[in-house]
């Protein structure tokens, strides 16, 4: 059966590179296309995830590119490919056809396709190839409207910090050779000390860039200038949580460090909380949601900390669903209503019912609001966090809270009573909802619900099987109970407490909601070093190489001005003498030569006199 897995990966990857290069003879074409193989992938997905194949191929002595699909990455190939075959669907909607629609949605594919190999990669080799496709093409999806400066610049700052980042993985794979001569990851564990520190923290690096958390986390508020599908799909199921699957996946690798697995949950809660606050201070709703994927993202990261790999899935199937479907609402109220201002988008919940009660679902389910999914989902992997340390289940309560306060705000303003809004210049009814925008919507707020019975007992512990885990924490009722009275304590204080100004001083909130200032740090602590090295070295090179340089072409030219002028005439002068000397020695020696015959032999009886004279000397 590994054709199926080639054929999972394969697909996706052959027709975004087709559809790229069709150009735009291939708009026309380019959704339906990109719709039919997504629904393909979804086939294939559940039929590999049921067979589990392996497929690889060599590549060098001691590394294979190698891929399988095993419980855990079962579960994630089906949840990619249901999340990116519904983002499609609603981007045949969303992309107009003024637009470049094959190079859309063929990066679409591709961008799939490279999640797909990175969920299924059991090498080294095989994750750094499509991690790295992932990366370009998440840079270019970011950067779609590249006409527009400000989101080419975006996508830069979004692609150049997660290649720093990825640099972790290049680390890991040279200690993992260095160490043990196997790039397997599940082999990653046993590498030799002190080999095994350096592969822990450069998977670390490599995961946390890659998820957003702290301190990369400001890169994804740059990711928001590309279009909203993008958005829906980058922060949902793919590229922003694959560095919470590859901690989950690389469980035993942090344990056996010693310190990787404090360290990984500490950062995933502070993460969950700092970027919570974050959320809250946002008015735009595209940066909240922004905020709301590293927070709860935090959660999954906490997860593989504690080795709650069965809470770590569960959190990371319902987010993707969550998620997605919050995105894809505010993408539908920004065509309609050309905005994602909060205070712009008063009422919208209202103009469009249908809208409004998917992003309702969405955003309860962010806030854990009891029974939807996300609530589950949480208290199975705090109950990882308490049975690790209390302090950990105390911070991701408090995260808890601070994830019901920036969903509920949003939900605030959505629904808030006021004047119908205006419709965007152009644009379609605010409140006509497509089928190609409604399914999505259904399906996904329907996920958001239905998700929950993966907590109930029986079918967490078949999760559990598939994963292939046992032993692990469970939650108690009193658990769920807690949690949900403080979600639902927090939602309510948060609604009555409406737009009234808080007690947070303003340059707080301002720090907050410029993401605390990651970015300007990073350039302080990074960027600006480097450029000033950049222009020293630049400095050198004019100053010092070019003037070598120049110089030594001036000594250079002078030094054959010299042999020019003297040296190549006493040359000439030589030469000359030796062919003068030369003519005059061949007038000498035709002297004799005249014909005669008596001449010759007097000659000859002088040469031989002469000979003989020598010979009585010498002897």
């Amino acid at each position: 059966m590994s054709w199926v897995l080639w054929a999972l990966v394969g697909l996706p990857l052959v027709s975004g590179v087709l559809l790229c290069l069709g150009g735009r003879r291939a708009d026309r074409i380019a959704p339906a296309a990109a719709v039919f193989v997504a629904a393909a992938g979804i086939v294939l997905a559940v039929t590999a995830a049921y067979a589990q194949p392996r497929a690889g191929a060599p590549l060098f002595q001691g590394a294979a590119f190698g891929l399988a699909v095993d419980g855990l990455s079962g579960l994630m190939v089906v949840t990619v490919t249901a999340v990116a075959a519904l983002i499609l669907l609603f981007s045949t909607a969303d992309v107009g056809p003024d637009q470049a629609r094959a190079r859309f949605f063929g990066v679409m594919l591709l961008f799939v396709g490279a999640m797909l190999v990175t969920v299924t990669a059991t090498t080294l080799p095989s994750l750094l190839m499509s991690w790295e496709v992932m990366g370009a093409t998440s840079w270019a999806l970011i950067g779609y409207w590249w006409h527009e400066p400000v989101r080419g610049r975006a996508a830069g700052v979004a692609f150049i910090t997660t290649r720093t980042a990825d640099l972790g993985l290049y680390l890991a794979a040279g200690a993992a050779l260095a160490g043990g001569r196997s790039l397997a990851l599940a082999g990653l564990d046993q590498v030799a000390r002190p080999w095994l520190h350096l592969v822990a923290a450069g998977v670390i690096a490599a995961a946390l860039g890659k998820s957003a958390q702290l301190p990369f986390s400001f890169w994804l508020s740059r990711a928001m200038q590309g279009p909203s599908p993008v958005s829906a799909l980058l922060h949902s199921a793919t590229m922003v949580v694959a560095g919470a699957y590859l901690l989950i996946r690389t469980g035993p690798l942090l344990s056996a460090s010693g310190w990787g697995s404090d360290v990984t949950a500490w950062i995933g809660v502070t993460t969950a909380f700092a970027l919570g606050l974050v959320a809250v201070a946002q008015t735009d709703l595209k940066q909240l949601l922004a905020a709301s994927s590293c927070a709860q993202i935090g959660f999954m990261v906490l997860a593989a900390g504690t080795g709650s790999a069965v809470g770590g899935t569960l959190q990371l199937i319902a987010h993707a669903a969550a998620k997605s479907l919050a995105f894809l609402v505010t993408g539908f109220w920004l065509t309609r209503l050309g905005t994602k201002d909060l205070s712009k988008l008063r009422g919208a919940a209202r103009a469009a019912p249908v809208a409004g009660v998917a992003f309702s679902v969405a955003a309860l389910s962010l806030a854990g609001v009891p029974p939807l999914s996300l609530w589950a989902a949480k208290d199975v992997l705090l109950a990882g966090a308490l049975a690790h340390s209390p302090a950990l289940y105390a911070a991701g309560l408090a995260a808890a809270a601070v994830s019901a306060m920036y969903s509920v705000r949003a939900l605030w303003y959505v629904w808030r009573p006021a004047p119908p809004p205006r419709p965007a210049p152009g644009g379609p009814a605010p409140g006509r909802v497509s089928a190609a925008e409604g399914v999505p919507f259904a399906v996904l707020s329907a996920a958001a619900v239905v998700l929950t019975v993966l907590v109930l007992p029986p079918v967490r512990e078949a999760v559990a099987r598939t994963l292939g885990v046992n032993g692990e924490a469970q939650p108690l009722p009193w658990e769920f109970a807690v949690s949900g009275l403080l979600a639902l304590s927090v939602a309510a204080a948060v609604w009555a407490w409406g737009e009234r100004p808080g007690r947070v001083a303003r340059p707080a909130v301002r720090w907050a909601a410029g993401w605390l200032g990651l970015e300007a740090a990073s350039r302080f602590v990074l960027v600006r070093p480097v450029q000033r090295l950049a222009e020293e070295l630049a400095g050198f090179d004019d100053r010092v190489l070019d003037r070598g340089v120049d110089g030594l072409a001036r000594g250079t030219l002078r030094l054959a001005d010299v042999v020019n002028r003297r040296v190549e005439t006493a040359v000439d002068g030589l030469v000359e003498g030796t062919a003068a000397a030369s003519l005059a020695l061949g007038r000498l020696a035709r002297r004799p030569q005249t014909g005669q015959l008596h001449q010759y032999l007097a000659q000859a009886v002088a040469a031989f006199t002469v000979l003989a004279v020598v010979l009585v000397l010498v002897r």
